[in-house]
């Protein structure tokens, strides 16, 4: 397997960020009620993960040291800013549906995770294909989430009815414990397969990788689990 197809790989089966790294549980619980709002903001995500890395990788060597955070949270708002602009001109029913989280993936801990442990050390075209596998990553998982939620929870995909006249929707899977429940399902059954996320380490290979990698090493509870 070559270096990009790697990294694809890895964003989407070995460090999957919602079923193995466990990050963005916000957006991911929030949002999966339904297939087309789980799309927007998977690929809204991504969207911000590719060209984020990618500034972040071209101008890696011209930030100090000293302000590369602050410089990359700005690089990330800035490309949240323009996803959030295009979805207002052109899918105004999903970004409305979605709200708050999409200016809120400017916080979200995949993005600033591999801005500071994968985009800042490494060239660009890795820093995209990065970007590419955390996004498709991201997106299967929130895809995953909401096909099981609206299918049991309102008998619909994509807002098309599917299940049978006959069958009674459960209403708590599209709220808020839902969410758990089904998250919970689905790493147990991960768990049963033996696909465990214990021991995994934050984002990254090789220098800066793991939690030491991340922006937020020295406060995040991940760190603490890992150990």
């Amino acid at each position: 397997m070559n270096a990009n197809m790697e990294r694809i790989y890895n964003g989407v089966v070995k460090e999957n960020p919602t079923f193995i790294m466990m990050l963005g549980m916000c957006p991911t619980l929030a949002v999966t009620t339904s297939v087309t709002n789980a799309i927007g903001m998977g690929l809204s995500t991504m969207v911000v993960l590719v060209m984020s890395n990618l500034i972040i990788s071209l101008v890696r060597k011209l930030i100090p040291d000293e302000v590369r955070l602050p410089a990359f949270i700005v690089i990330v708002a800035s490309m949240v800013t323009v996803v959030q602009l295009i979805m207002q001109a052109y899918f105004l029913e999903i970004n409305n549906a979605l709200g708050v989280y999409i200016p809120l993936i400017v916080v979200n801990c995949i993005i600033l995770g591999r801005a500071e442990a994968y985009a800042s050390k490494n060239p660009p075209l890795l820093s995209v294909m990065d970007g590419i596998g955390m996004g498709l990553g991201f997106t299967w998982g929130l895809l995953l989430l909401s096909a099981f939620r609206e299918l049991f929870g309102a008998g619909t995909l994509m807002g098309y009815q599917v299940m049978p006249a006959f069958y009674q929707p459960i209403d708590m899977l599209v709220r808020a414990p839902g969410a758990f429940l089904v998250l919970a399902f689905i790493i147990m059954v991960m768990n049963a397969w033996g696909i465990s996320n214990k021991g995994k380490e934050f984002v990254g290979e090789g220098e800066g990788a793991g939690c030491a990698g991340c922006a937020m090493a020295d406060t995040c509870l991940v760190k603490k689990e890992v150990k």
